[in-house]
């Protein structure tokens, strides 16, 4: 049973004590450290959060940077194209023109031949003619 004497006061002065000096010592430090440590990782979540923004900040300057020198190249290289493109229909025409005047020459000169051929033949007509009309006869004319 519980008795109340003197004993039952001590002990009661006795948890008093204890729990002063158990705050004094234990309690208030350990609530201190949390409380810092708390203070502690909000200053670096606003320091993760400024990284962050810094980081996506230069990405985006990155990002803007390449397509700027995506669409240098692409215009280099569509340039690069043209210029091509133009050298070869300049050497295909000087080609074309080439092989046109080469056909025009040798037309010419086949015409040449030919009417060198049929001057030839118009002279010889009246031998030939001759020498047709006795073999289809049989007898000299």
């Amino acid at each position: 049973m519980i008795t109340t004497d003197i004993t039952l006061l001590i002990q009661v002065v006795n948890m008093i004590v204890l729990m002063f000096l158990l705050n004094g010592v234990l309690y208030k430090p350990i609530r201190k450290i949390i409380q810092e440590r708390s203070e502690k990782l909000q200053g670096m979540q606003g320091e993760i959060s400024d990284f962050e923004k810094n980081a996506n900040l230069r990405q985006e300057e990155v990002d803007a940077k390449m397509a700027k020198a995506s669409g240098k190249a692409k215009r280099a290289l569509d340039s690069a194209r043209a210029d091509a493109q133009a050298a070869g229909d300049e050497k295909l025409s000087a080609i074309k023109a080439e092989a046109e005047s080469g056909k025009e020459s040798k037309l010419a000169e086949i015409r040449s031949q030919i009417e060198d051929a049929r001057t030839s033949l118009q002279s010889n007509i009246d031998g030939f003619a001759g020498e047709m009309a006795s073999k289809i006869l049989g007898r000299s004319l």
